[in-house]
């Protein structure tokens, strides 16, 4: 049984239980949103190492960082490098890319290296395969994308993303109304190109149940990808998005009731001013699903700098109710990320989730930032290293411009928190407890 099923039998499953432990709320509070389908727990039933999350409402805003090899670039060891760099940095999520190399070694390394949930984006694979069985990717058939898709479920990766919208209405309606910047997801233009190539319908789509079917037997979470998101903000909220999360919104229906999760992805580049419309748009036509954002990137000029454009837009669409943020790093449409990349990439993201989370009093947000307030008050700069998201760069910052005393080299004796303390008293100082960073 798939965690769905299990909730709505009553049931709470170890993954249910591990996960309510994690986010500090009762097991039933877990069941109750699971059943309703507005928390999804990835956990492909061949995932053994899987340390499980939760992912929705009222849930901690979640970060997923991508890796994986491209043509030019990557193999098993460079991607294990960046899992390291996942995990030492608290990505909840890792989604594997790969469109280079050995992917089918890449994978199965991850999955066995990684005990965070896994998600893929098997048309990736499926095209590069077809490519080198066909010299064409346009000469894919169904079946190859539904056996790569089998291959990944076995394997044990948790969610895969599948671009299921792409269809050719929506398609014709992008070429009617046009576009600065086209289509940007992969993807979404793998799928594209073949069905204008082939005159047929998008597989994803027309054969929906036997997507289902393959989840439903090893407990995948369906992220239903934005194969027409806006790649870039002129082209936001247009009538081609929308109509891909209509059809989205039909498939989260047909999805809960075959007993699969299921979760939706989004923008993509977003104007400031549209951010909230857009979370607020998917949680009302997909009923309130999970909603899986890529930044979004809120402006377009920010190359080098696309992971704090997209921590400004990612903020500001958790607050308004977006569950789950697709890290940007600053590699974002230069190159493929590095681990410092990863790295950077994830504390951006981090940021934005948690920043986030105060407004939506997300259990645990509140006491970790007091924390640390109580340890500045405090000059302790051990426990603010301890308590902050990066804590090597936080001590090491630190050394480098230390003082004499106990003040940092900002202000050194005139240290505002000092001069408060004589004449205002000692406080409270240093908090005990360990909080979760």
């Amino acid at each position: 049984m798939t965690q769905l099923e299990l909730a709505r039998s009553g049931m709470i499953s170890p993954a249910m239980e591990r996960v309510a432990e994690r986010e500090g709320v009762p097991p039933e509070a877990i069941r109750k949103g699971v059943a309703e389908g507005t928390i999804v727990i990835p956990a492909n039933v061949n995932h053994s190492r899987l340390d499980p999350c939760a992912i929705g409402k009222g849930m901690r805003t979640k970060v997923n960082a991508n890796i994986g090899t491209s043509p030019d670039y990557g193999d098993v060891e460079t991607e294990l490098e960046k899992v390291r760099a996942v995990l030492e940095f608290k990505a909840d999520t890792v989604m594997d890319l790969s469109t280079g190399g050995d992917v089918d070694a890449v994978r199965r390394a991850i999955v066995a290296a990684c005990p965070l949930p896994l998600g893929t984006v098997p048309i990736y694979q499926a095209g590069l395969e077809a490519v080198e069985k066909y010299r064409s990717l346009e000469a894919m058939t169904p079946d190859d994308l539904f056996s790569v898709i089998q291959r990944h479920a076995q394997d044990g990766v948790d969610f895969v993303t599948v671009h299921c919208g792409v269809t050719q209405a929506a398609v014709a309606r992008l070429r009617k109304e046009g576009r600065l910047v086209d289509i940007v997801s992969r993807g979404g233009s793998f799928l594209a190109g073949w069905m204008l190539h082939n005159g047929q319908e998008n597989p994803l789509y027309e054969q929906f149940p036997r997507l289902l079917d393959i989840a439903l037997k090893y407990d995948v979470t369906l992220s239903l990808g934005d194969g027409l998101r806006p790649g870039g903000i002129a082209d936001a909220t247009d009538r081609a998005q929308v109509e891909e999360l209509l059809v989205l919104g039909e498939l989260v229906e047909a999805a809960r009731a075959a007993g699969v999760q299921v979760m939706v992805e989004g923008p993509g580049h977003v104007p400031l001013d549209q951010v909230v419309t857009n979370v607020q748009l998917e949680k009302r036509v997909c009923q309130g699903a999970p909603f899986y954002v890529l930044g979004p990137l809120v402006t377009d000029v920010a190359a080098g700098y696309d992971h704090i454009s997209a921590a400004i837009g990612g903020a500001v669409a958790a607050a308004a109710g977006a569950d789950f943020l697709c890290y940007v790093t600053p590699a974002e449409h230069l190159g493929l990320p590095d681990p410092e990349d990863v790295k950077v990439g994830i504390i951006a993201a981090r940021i934005a989730g948690h920043a986030a989370d105060l407004v939506k009093g997300v259990a645990g947000a509140w006491e970790w930032d007091n924390a640390m307030s109580r340890a500045r008050k405090a000059l302790d700069w051990p426990e603010q290293a301890r308590l902050s998201m990066d804590p090597a760069r936080s001590l090491r910052v630190h050394a480098q411009h230390a003082t004499a005393g106990a003040a940092c080299s900002m202000c050194g004796a005139f240290c505002a928190m000092a001069y408060a303390k004589k004449y205002l008293g000692g406080g409270k100082g240093r908090v005990s407890g360990v909080f979760d960073t």
